[in-house]
């Protein structure tokens, strides 16, 4: 990869002299060189060209000095590299550029082997650093795509070599799906229906991870999340009850001005499940998730849900109904289950 770098010095006959030192390294390809007599045309340089790599610089210059230079350069432009180049290379004028942000420092007249030995150094330098701003760009991006939970499971010991591995927990399952939705895709302009669909969605995910909760998936218009820990169950049941009451509180008008009144169905399941990474490890495509009999009967109480109504088993509701106001709602036969099951609703 070619190596843009800017030299920044006053001696009008220097602009041959790299050039000619390095021909070879410009004919290859390997360096192009960007010319500037004094700090200030340096910056406005670099403005021009942001993807400047190094700087060669001297100190002693008219309009603006070199050490004035370094300290805008370091401010705006922290991936640059800035080797100083001067017959000041006391150790006062060094110290200073040093604390500036100046990485190397190379003494006039100039040994050209060692100036080359120094931007080779510079450019390892460089590129390390630009890896470490993509990667921690890349890790900002990837914390808003993939829940907390996941990235802590990703930071364990030897996680490399345990992609495929799972663990049996113990959790609660919620799906929620907003009721009616589907239809308003057929009727709405397709930006609207995106921009009203993460508008519920944003109320959603702030009600579950504010009760400890994390998103396992979106599908749609519905969100899988999964609760674990100390009394999952009833942080689920709070966070489902909670985002009821906000779904139900939200606007009920249309883009177009028809009436709308958003609701939500539930369904919550409690008990063991399978956690871990579901997918193929040799293409580098996995999903971490929980699977299991208990999340499928989850999503089956959501389908069962009326508009409004959260459902869950008998088993769940007998753990939930010293805490919990429900009612009886009826048995109703689920996908590949061979009998009915009792459902109840939360109500309060």
């Amino acid at each position: 990869m070619k190596t843009k770098i800017l030299v920044v010095d006053d001696e009008a006959d220097l602009e041959l002299l790299i050039k000619q030192k390095f021909r070879r390294k410009i004919r290859e390809n390997q360096y192009e060189f960007l010319f500037a007599s004094n700090g200030q045309e340096a910056l406005s340089r670099v403005a021009e060209n942001p993807d400047t790599d190094i700087i060669l610089s001297d100190i002693n210059m008219p309009v603006m000095d070199g050490l004035t230079m370094l300290t805008k350069l370091h401010e705006a432009h922290t991936a640059i590299k800035t080797v100083m180049v001067s017959a000041y290379g006391d150790m006062q004028n060094i110290r200073t550029a040093m604390n500036r942000g100046a990485f190397d420092f190379v003494c006039k007249p100039v040994d050209f082997n060692d100036l080359e030995l120094t931007i080779e150094k510079t450019i390892v330098q460089v590129k390390q650093l630009r890896e470490t701003l993509q990667a921690i760009q890349e890790n900002n991006i990837l914390k808003m795509y993939v829940d907390e939970t996941v990235l802590n499971f990703m930071a364990r010991p030897d996680f490399e070599n345990k992609l495929l591995a799972s663990e049996t927990v113990d959790a609660t399952v919620v799906f929620i799906d907003i009721c009616g939705f589907t239809s308003l895709s057929e009727v709405l302009p397709p930006g609207d229906v995106v921009n009203m669909l993460n508008s519920y969605f944003d109320k959603m995910v702030r009600e579950i991870i504010a009760h400890s909760g994390y998103i396992d998936k979106f599908m749609g218009d519905a969100v899988m999340a999964v609760f674990r820990g100390e009394y999952h169950l009833d942080r689920a049941i709070d966070a489902a009850l909670s985002v009821r009451s906000l779904i139900a509180a939200s606007p009920g008008t249309l883009t177009d001005g028809s009436p709308y009144q958003p609701q939500v169905s539930i369904g919550i399941n409690t008990g063991e499940m399978v956690s871990g990474n579901i997918g193929s490890a040799s293409l580098k495509r996995l999903d971490y998730t929980v699977i299991g009999d208990t999340v499928n009967v989850s999503q089956r109480l959501q389908g069962a849900a009326q508009p409004g109504q959260i459902i869950v088993t008998e088993a769940t509701y007998n753990k939930i109904k010293e805490s919990f106001q429900c009612r009886q709602v009826g048995e109703v036969s689920l996908k590949n289950k061979s009998k009915p099951i009792m459902t109840y609703e939360v109500v309060a």
